[in-house]
């Protein structure tokens, strides 16, 4: 059986504006953007996991937290901020879920995923 893990990368948060519309980095090769990324889905395979599910997420600026009310209040005594986290210099940045043998793979995984930061692996608890 195998258990799938998601792997969450926190560092400082990066321009992904610079990214959109213009093609990737301005003068760049689409291509290429990412290429550590790319190193690192290379390395998942060939030790055997399966990259089920990707993404980058873009600027916090494009996103916030809420804390929801109470019951049927839920949205209406909702409270919002801009950004995720005003305490923290580090946002998540991206995840990717990896389907994995045993932790001990997971934990070699996380060591391998591309951050500026640091990142949390977490087991993702079944749902089907």
């Amino acid at each position: 059986m195998t258990d799938t893990y998601a792997f969450l990368i926190h560092e400082p948060d990066w321009d992904s504006d610079a990214f959109l519309g213009g093609g990737g980095v301005p003068g760049g090769n689409p291509e290429m953007n990412f290429p550590e990324h790319k190193a690192f889905q290379q390395a998942v395979a060939k030790l055997g996991a399966r990259i089920v599910g990707a993404a980058a997420l873009q600027n916090a600026r494009y996103g916030g937290r809420v804390t929801p009310g109470s019951g049927d209040r839920a949205v209406d005594d909702a409270v919002y901020s801009d950004g995720p986290y005003p305490d923290t210099s580090e946002v998540v940045s991206g995840f990717y879920l990896v389907e994995v043998a045993d932790e001990a793979q997971a934990r070699h995984i996380a060591a391998l995923v591309p951050t500026g930061g640091h990142i949390e692996w977490r087991k993702v608890f079944p749902t089907q």
